[in-house]
Formats: C-alpha cells, sequence, structure tokens
C-alpha cells in the first residue's frame, strides 16, 4: 500500500515536469490556455491511477510551474497582472476539483466492481447450494423409489411366491404325513386341480410382473420399439378381453365400437396391453356383477379415442394425475371407508409410455359412478390421401371387417 503511494507521489512530480519541461521551449508559440488544459490532463491522469493524495500533489507542483514558467514575469513566482492571478487560482481550482472528481469517480468504480465481485461469490455459493440442495433432494427421490420399487417387489413377488409355495408343499406331502402325523392325507382331484390352477396363476403373475419390470425400464431408456401394422380396432380389444377373462368372469363386459370405424397404424400387441392393464383395473376396482363398458369412436379424421368405464367409487381428481407416475399405488375407497393401496404401480405407467409412443394421450375423465380411462391414438399417416394405395394388410382387415 506504502509502496503504491509513493510511485504516486513520483508519478505525480515527474508528469508535471515533463510536460513543463516539454513545453517551456516553445511557450512563446502556444497560449497560457494550452498549457493550463495540458497541466490540467496531467492532474486528471494522476487522480485516475492513483487516487486523490498524488492528485493534489499534482495541482499544487502544476499551478506552481505554470506562474513560474508560463506566466509573465517568467522565472518568477511573482505575479504583477491581475488576469494572471485569477487563471492562476482558477488553474488550482479546476485542478484540484477536476482531480477530487476523477479520484472519486476511480474509487466508485473499484467499489461498483468489488461489489459486483461479492455478488458473482455469492451467485456462486448460491448456485453450489441449489446443486446441493438439488443433489440431496434427487438422493431423496432416489431412496424414496427404492422403497416403492422394494414395496412393490416384496408383495408382487412374495405373495404368488407364498401361494406356489403352499400349493407345492400341500401337493409334494401327500401320502408322506402332515407335519409327522402317523396318517396320510390324499387330496381328492378337484383339490389337487384346484392347486394346479393356482400354481399356474401365480405362475403367470409372476411372470407378467417381470415382463412389466422390463417393460417399463424400456419406455424409461426411450428403447421401447414399436412393430406397426394396420389392424382393426374392435380386434385389438377383443384380444383384450379374451386375455382378461378369468379377472373380468364377474362383471358384464359391453362392448360399443362405432361402425365403419377405420383401421389404425399401431403395435397391436402394445395397444391390447393397455385395454387389458385398464381392464384390470377396473374389474379390481369396481364390485362384482357390475358393468364394465368399452367404447370406440372416431375423435376426427385422424384420431380414434378409446374409453374403459367401470362402476366402482372413482378416483380422486386429486390423484387422477399422479396415478400414471410409476410405482404410484393408486387407492380408491373400500367397502370400509379406508383407502387400501392397490397393484404394484407399474400398469398405468407402462399404459401411459405405450400411448405416448404412439403419439397418443392418455387421461382420466368424469364419470359416474365409477372411472373412466380415456386414451387417443392416430389412426395412420395416409389416412387423408385419397384413392391413394393403401398397404395390402389394411386393405385385408377393412374387407373382413365389412363382412
Amino acid at each position: 500500500m506504502y509502496r503504491n503511494r509513493a510511485i504516486g507521489y513520483i508519478s505525480a512530480i515527474l508528469g508535471i515536469v515533463a510536460v513543463t519541461a516539454a513545453l517551456e521551449p516553445i511557450h512563446h508559440q502556444i497560449t497560457a490556455t494550452t498549457v493550463a488544459l495540458t497541466l490540467l490532463m496531467t492532474v486528471l491522469f494522476v487522480a485516475t491511477f492513483w487516487g486523490s493524495r498524488p492528485a493534489f500533489v499534482a495541482s499544487v507542483l502544476g499551478m506552481l510551474c505554470f506562474n513560474y514558467f508560463f506566466l509573465p514575469p517568467f522565472g518568477t513566482l511573482a505575479i504583477t497582472d491581475p488576469e494572471n492571478l485569477i487563471a492562476l487560482a482558477a488553474f488550482l481550482v479546476t485542478a484540484l476539483t477536476a482531480g477530487q472528481l476523477s479520484s472519486r469517480a476511480k474509487r466508485r468504480a473499484e467499489e461498483a466492481e468489488s461489489r459486483k465481485l461479492e455478488i458473482e461469490r455469492l451467485y456462486r455459493e448460491l448456485n453450489e447450494a441449489f446443486e446441493q440442495a438439488s443433489h440431496t433432494e434427487a438422493l431423496r427421490q432416489s431412496e424414496k423409489l427404492k422403497s416403492a420399487l422394494l414395496d412393490a417387489v416384496s408383495h408382487d413377488i412374495r405373495t404368488p411366491l407364498t401361494s406356489i409355495k403352499a400349493s407345492v408343499t400341500t401337493l409334494l406331502n401327500e401320502r408322506k404325513g402332515n407335519s409327522g402325523a402317523d396318517y396320510a392325507f390324499v387330496l381328492d382331484e378337484e383339490t389337487r386341480r384346484e392347486m394346479l390352477e393356482v400354481i399356474n396363476e401365480e405362475s403367470d403373475r409372476l411372470n407378467h410382473f417381470a415382463e412389466g419390470l422390463i417393460e417399463l425400464a424400456k419406455i424409461e431408456a426411450g428403447e421401447m420399439r414399436l412393430r406397426r401394422q394396420w389392424d382393426a380396432v374392435d380386434q385389438i380389444i377383443a384380444a383384450a378381453i379374451s386375455r382378461a377373462e378369468t379377472l373380468l368372469r364377474e362383471h358384464a363386459i359391453e362392448v360399443d365400437v362405432e361402425k365403419d370405424l377405420p383401421v389404425i397404424s399401431v403395435d397391436s400387441r402394445a395397444v391390447s396391453e393397455v385395454v387389458y392393464t385398464l381392464l384390470d383395473n377396473a374389474a379390481k376396482y369396481s364390485p362384482a356383477a357390475t358393468r364394465i363398458r368399452i367404447k370406440a369412436r372416431r375423435r376426427d379424421a385422424k384420431t380414434v379415442v378409446i374409453t374403459v368405464a367401470d362402476e366402482g367409487k372413482g378416483i380422486p381428481p386429486e390423484l387422477r394425475e399422479r396415478v400414471f407416475e410409476k410405482f404410484f399405488r393408486a387407492t380408491r375407497d373400500g367397502d370400509a371407508g379406508s383407502l387400501e393401496p392397490y397393484g404394484s404401480g407399474m400398469g398405468l405407467s407402462i399404459a401411459k409410455g405405450i400411448v405416448e409412443a404412439h403419439n397418443g394421450r392418455i387421461r382420466i375423465t368424469d364419470a359416474a359412478p365409477g372411472a373412466c380411462f380415456e386414451f387417443t391414438l392416430p389412426v395412420g399417416e395416409d389416412i387423408e390421401l385419397p384413392g391413394a394405395a393403401r398397404p395390402a394388410r389394411r386393405n385385408a382387415i377393412e374387407q373382413e371387417t365389412a363382412k
């Protein structure tokens, strides 16, 4: 600090001396105003780089040199002309004022720069804090997801495994005694068949759960590959109903497909999976002997809408968006008025991924009573090309549907 101040004073003195030495030999050829402005510029230069104190020294020294070398009588500090006295006083006041202003401007610029650096530092700290908070939140969400996944695995794998284990153990222990007892037991044909059906159904359930995990992983990774082909909507719905026959045996199914509905270019297996998921959801959440209604209609020339509605107690409006989140367990009012979790939370998430992969949309609409799931599918790229040659598969389907 002291070294910089000393450099400032030295620079002030050397600057005034250099200007004086340069102008003195030609002072007869230039006016006093030119000299004063040149010395004033030197003062401003000193004030800008070294502050007010060196500028004050430059002002005083500049005033003395101006008087001694450039105001008559030359070579003396005496002043005989009152105008020169006024000019000298004006120079000194101007130099001091300009030096102070220049120094103040520099100080404010330095303060502004300092504030800027401080703001940048605080911004970096704040950004780092946000990133840290985001990282913490991401870890929290990750742990929440892991808990949800473990919960799903615990329920959807352990439950069928328990049923399979119990049935297999009973069949193996047949004729070998029960829990170390002296007597043997024999299963009748009907009981044996029921246990084999349990094993078969629960194995399918495990297989479906594993396939759901794989499908969801593909959707999340953006690796879902659609095998599009032209197919009729009623055939896709029929395939889903046939697959869900066991689930729907206690419900009345109503299918309403609009006449002359165009065939659509979709992955039939994937879209049938969406309909199956919605049927499964409706069957599990609505009382026995109630209706499940499936409708398909044309929304416009390029879009088909499929709805699946049940007569259960519906889904609360605040949950209608969340039911499509992965591993979110949808809830509905149970018979006892309590909220019961249902499923692994993968089915509707997978359905949404399939529909959106077809550039469609899925949502829950108002229905009284019950819940109504609605999803849209584009008909196909060339549906609006009159007279154009259409794929043979599409023509064949349309002819078969017309029959």
